[in-house]
């Protein structure tokens, strides 16, 4: 699943949050209520250990798993004229219900319009 964002922000303003994990809690509070450094990871919710790795020459920002890194979210952001698209891709397990990708999917767009809030600076 992929979805993406048009944001009136540079790629730079973008990878500012996305790119930080202590923003998290910010954008994506379904997923990180809470988050702390532990060694070279971040541990999320007092639960699951996660590696943020960002390339902001590739403006790209992954949230992976320390123990699956294959697992987690993919995300780049790409500069579209004075703005920004943000695409975030996940992948699901085939197990999963078209209903709980679906339920996802709903999740994922309010998280980036909560970027896009963060960024353009704009309170909606």
């Amino acid at each position: 699943m992929t979805s993406s964002i048009s944001i009136q922000a540079p790629p730079s303003a973008v990878l500012d949050v996305v790119g930080d994990a202590t923003a998290l809690p910010q954008w994506a509070p379904g997923f990180a209520q809470s988050v702390r450094p532990e060694g070279d990871h971040w541990r999320i919710n007092d639960q699951a250990l996660i590696d943020l790795r960002v390339s902001r020459e590739r403006g790209t920002v992954d949230i992976v798993s320390v123990d699956q890194p294959g697992r987690g979210v993919f995300t780049r952001v790409l500069a579209n004229g004075d703005g920004s698209e943000y695409l975030f891709t996940q992948f699901f397990p085939d197990s999963v219900s078209d209903a709980d990708v679906q339920r996802q999917v709903e999740v994922v767009e309010g998280e980036l319009e909560q970027v896009r809030r963060l960024t353009e600076g704009v309170t909606r």
